[in-house]
């Protein structure tokens, strides 16, 4: 499945893919068309070919999870994100100022909040970049909303995307976390620096004491 990368920008509306954005079938960039497709002719909606593909890729990762039950993880040639992701995420309005962010993170543990616009994905901000903005706007900085800062890009994968490739591309554009999205383009976990190294953490545990 495709990865997409959502530039730099404040948030304000949705920030994900326009193929979230309510496309028909015939514009669905991931087809490969064995014949050219007749909106004329053809009735199908984005939702129905969503479904359909959905229906597809479950089957997929079933077959998946058989095959590969007695290999090492790290040395799967797929590995689907949603086998290392975490679905512990945390969300908050592009309305609440750093202060907020910042608090809700520790009073969590959590390392990434989701920025959201009315109700959309508007953002994914890491206590890292929000500690080193903070830095470098020193002056009523947590008092700033989220809704006038340009929140930095971030990564959108699906469940069945290939984890091998979505940390390729982590490591390219120097990112420590990707969010993961659902068809509909919701939300529904995250896969950090921590879950790669977790995973590798793990095969090596099993290998015997370092």
């Amino acid at each position: 499945m495709s990865i997409f990368v959502s530039e730099p920008g404040r948030p304000v509306g949705t920030r994900l893919p326009e193929i979230f954005r309510g496309r028909r079938v015939g514009d669905v960039s991931e087809l490969t068309e064995s014949q050219p497709i007749n909106p004329g002719r053809s009735e199908a909606t984005d939702a129905e070919f969503q479904l359909a593909a959905r229906s597809g890729r479950h089957r997929a990762l079933e077959e998946y999870g058989a095959a590969a039950a007695g290999e090492r993880k790290d040395q799967r040639p797929y590995l689907p994100v949603s086998s290392i992701c975490s679905p512990a995420l945390y969300s908050i309005p592009a309305s609440a100022t750093v202060a907020e962010a910042i608090t809700m993170m520790d009073e969590h543990s959590a390392n990434h909040l989701v920025v959201t616009a009315d109700t959309h994905v508007a953002g994914l901000v890491g206590q890292q970049w929000l500690l080193a903005w903070l830095h470098e706007h020193q002056a009523d900085a947590m008092s700033q909303s989220l809704t006038y800062i340009e929140l930095p890009a971030f990564l959108t994968a699906f469940p069945e995307t290939d984890a091998h490739q979505l940390a390729r591309l982590m490591l390219a554009h120097q990112l420590s976390a990707a969010l993961v999205v659902d068809a509909q383009g919701e939300a529904i976990g995250v896969v950090t620096s921590t879950d790669y190294l977790r995973l590798y953490a793990s095969v090596g545990g099993q290998q015997g004491s370092v």
